[in-house]
């Protein structure tokens, strides 16, 4: 059988070689550190570039400011290898920032160790650690120092105007927060729109006298979930708020047709853990007339839809809705 001649393969393209990407310019990060609660005086850890100026700089090595750690629960059963998950929750950060104090003659040393010995003093308080990256968004982490400048005269640690030093803090809350807040607005009893002050929820109308339940999309842009502080401005005779996974809470309107908040009166919800509270203005405490079995729910990171039921009284009432979110790392 004759084999048919066949023509010389055309030669291969050539390979496309991707152009490298071009970095992008970012600036080094600042971090500060601000004692007393976070009401006290703002040291610059980052912000001199010369060590020929007096000054606390930050030194290669810091550890626990990235994921926070967390514990993981677990079911053992005699029979079968390993466990079973359970759950796992955040725990406590760590946290540890080598450092130097720097200054030009021994007097200048001293007088910054002082200041910075009492910012950190936890007697007086939580320090607050500030971190701005390139973007120029603060984050900012609460937390108790712990030890590190207990000092020593050591050779490699200490000189006549400088000192090292290896700061340890404890952040109980282990997320960093921005030093903005999520918030919204809607009115209840005019067959007004919800007002959102964010783009975060769907404009919603609510009639007067007549209860009113729709879902709401919220849009938490943190890394985890939000604890919100919902604030009823009376009248209001009653409400139910219930979460996207179905817990909720609320207060049933009285047997007789009060108002459970009066015109007037301000109702402040406050889910966060620590600080769980139903009070209005005046003090009065709410937290016996919630419905049974509530649960002061959090706001899931991303997009979620969530059920607002309120039943205003024979005027406007207003709600309004802020929640920090929270975020894994700086």
């Amino acid at each position: 059988m004759a084999i048919p001649a066949l023509r010389a393969a055309p030669p291969a393209p050539p390979a496309k070689v991707p152009s490298p990407p071009t970095p992008v310019h970012w600036e080094r990060t600042y971090v500060s550190i601000t004692g007393n609660d976070g009401q006290g005086e703002e040291i610059p850890l980052t912000s001199f570039s010369n060590s020929m100026w007096p000054g606390i700089f930050v030194q290669p090595g810091a550890t626990g400011l990235d994921a926070p750690p967390f514990e993981l629960h677990s079911d053992d059963s005699p029979n079968l290898d390993g466990g079973m998950f359970r759950s796992a929750r955040a725990v406590a950060r760590e946290i540890m920032i080598p450092l130097v104090i720097y200054g030009v003659d021994r007097q200048t040393m001293k007088g910054i160790q002082k200041r910075l010995t009492s910012a950190l003093n936890p007697k007086k308080g939580y320090c607050v650690i500030k971190f701005v990256e390139g973007n120029a968004v603060p984050r900012y982490l609460y937390c108790y120092y712990k030890g590190g400048m207990e000092g020593s005269e050591d050779a490699s640690t200490a000189g006549f105007h400088w000192k090292k030093y290896g700061l340890t803090f404890t952040a109980f809350d282990p997320y960093f927060y921005s030093d903005s807040l999520e918030a919204a607005q809607w009115s209840f009893g005019t067959g007004s729109p919800f007002l959102p002050t964010t783009g975060a929820f769907l404009p919603l109308n609510l009639n007067a006298g007549l209860v009113s339940s729709s879902a709401v999309e919220v849009d938490n842009p943190g890394d985890v979930e939000a604890w919100p502080v919902w604030k009823l401005k009376g009248p209001i005779r009653s409400f139910t708020f219930t979460s996207p996974n179905g817990d909720s809470f609320g207060i049933a309107a009285p047997a007789n047709g009060s108002n459970i908040v009066p015109g007037g009166r301000t109702l402040t919800i406050d889910t966060r853990p620590g600080y769980k509270s139903l009070k209005d203005d005046l003090g009065t405490n709410y937290w016996t007339l919630l419905d049974p079995n509530p649960v002061l729910w959090s706001i899931p990171d991303g997009v979620s839809d969530c059920t607002v039921s309120i039943l205003p009284g024979s005027s406007t009432a207003v709600v309004q809705l802020t929640y920090s979110p929270r975020y894994e790392g700086y």
